[in-house]
């Protein structure tokens, strides 16, 4: 890639021009990406500029500023514009999201260059519907992406229970990969529109049922039906409260995984997230550890978070300021095992 540097730029946007450079370059030559059309471009939390993540999703370009006080990162925000559109012909459309704007719609997201928005995209040959300006977030989540490869790869004639689900993707995949059948449920009724089109797109036969509904509700209704499921997964948000229960993946994650436990079948499995910035990685191994004593759980692996995501040797400049290991990134992704004890001979 030619340089994009010029004499009349400041020290300091020569540095900031350079840098982006570099991190675009490294993640244009992974290999790995190759079968995505949305990855990380940019992870200033990591790569030298924190509140500033650029994501690309096809030819449009999703800029967040996450900076507390938007202003700070504002000419870094236009610095990247100009920067994208001349190493990346490919980009028609930029959108802005300011993350802590007063304005609803600047959390949302504005579009800065370009008139059109792709309302989907490809992953490993799946298709995926997004709204890109459904929410503060993007609708869609790259660090999740090795997890949806192996939920494809891994959940042929299996019955799916996907929970907190929103958009539906890691559900999708299950369903790609020959999943018998897949109930999606989250209390965002727009995220699981979004995942019906998916499923309308990719032209499946299998059943796919979504219910708006709150997750300890969902729980308890589907232990009364004595409803069982081959793989379960848990990817809940950092905290919520409805009247029917409280969600704090910092204090109550294994109270939360206990509350799914009866709904997985006898040797299934369940996909458990823990993405708190603040917890360890070791705290969740020893939450883990703890529900492994009875027998009837037992760790199997973790997937790692990718490279696009955490940053890459060569553009590394920080760390999580909370060490997510033996994780590689505080999106901490576990496989579970689980024996049920009414059906295990002695």
């Amino acid at each position: 890639m030619p340089s994009l540097l010029n004499q009349s730029f400041t020290k300091d946007k020569y540095q900031l021009f350079s840098r982006f450079q570099t991190c675009l370059e490294v993640r244009l030559n992974d290999a790995s990406l190759a079968r995505t059309d949305v990855y990380r471009c940019f992870n200033g939390y990591y790569e030298g500029l924190p509140g500033l993540v650029v994501d690309r999703y096809a030819d449009t370009l999703v800029v967040s500023n996450h900076a507390r006080k938007p202003e700070e990162l504002a000419e870094a925000v236009e610095l990247y514009g100009r920067f994208i559109t001349k190493s990346l012909p490919q980009v028609s459309s930029i959108l802005v999201k300011t993350r802590h704007s007063a304005d609803s719609e600047l959390r949302k997201g504005q579009l800065v260059f370009g008139s059109s928005l792709p309302e989907s995209i490809q992953e490993n040959g799946i298709a995926y519907a997004v709204d890109l300006k459904l929410n503060q977030d993007d609708s869609f989540y790259p660090d999740t992406r090795n997890l949806r490869l192996w939920l494809k790869e891994n959940s042929q004639g299996k019955t799916v229970l996907n929970c907190f689900a929103y958009t539906g993707t890691l559900g999708i995949a299950t369903l790609f990969g020959g999943a018998y059948s897949l109930t999606q449920t989250d209390l965002n009724e727009n995220a699981l529109a979004v995942s019906e089109r998916s499923y309308a797109l990719n032209l499946f036969t299998q059943p796919m049922r979504t219910l708006p509904m709150d997750y300890f509700k969902v729980a308890a209704a589907l232990k009364s039906q004595k409803a069982l499921f081959d793989l379960v997964i848990i990817d809940a948000p950092f905290f919520s409260r409805t009247r029917h229960g409280k969600v704090d993946l910092l204090n109550e994650w294994s109270r939360l995984i206990n509350k799914a436990r009866p709904l997985v079948a006898h040797e299934g499995y369940m996909v458990v997230i823990n993405n708190a910035l603040f917890t360890p990685g070791s705290q969740v191994m020893k939450e883990i550890e703890e529900m492994s004593t009875s027998g009837f759980v037992k760790f199997e692996q973790s997937i790692p978070v990718p490279a696009d995501i955490t940053g890459y040797p060569d553009t590394i400049v920080s760390r999580p300021s909370i060490d997510p290991a033996p994780f590689n990134h505080p999106t901490k992704i576990s496989i579970l095992s689980i024996t049920r004890k009414d059906e295990r001979t002695v």
